[in-house]
């Protein structure tokens, strides 16, 4: 597959990116070559390689799914400009 400058100004267009006459014909071979190394890599035998997230492996820390500043709605509310039955009151919008 090659990439011409219909096809570079069509993805500038998708991606609105404005992109002047010279840097068109510049993209045109930066997009190529991106595309002869994709090219490259779909040559290499990678069968029984099991796919990796990360180079080295991690472990999420984990932590007590804990309630600790419960109770304190009315302390919230205190920053609500209009707080109504415990919430905060908010002008409708109706369209």
């Amino acid at each position: 597959m090659s990439v011409d400058t219909a096809t570079v100004r069509h993805i500038a267009k998708l991606a609105r990116i404005a992109v002047s006459d010279g840097e068109v014909e510049a993209l045109v071979p930066e997009l190529n070559n991106i595309l002869g190394w994709i090219e490259q890599l779909q040559e290499v035998d990678v069968t029984g390689v099991e796919p990796m997230t990360a180079v080295i492996p991690n472990q999420l820390r984990m932590r007590a799914d804990v309630v600790t500043d419960g109770d304190r709605r009315d302390a919230v509310l205190k920053n609500a400009p209009l707080a109504e039955h415990g919430f905060f009151a908010v002008p409708k919008v109706i369209e």
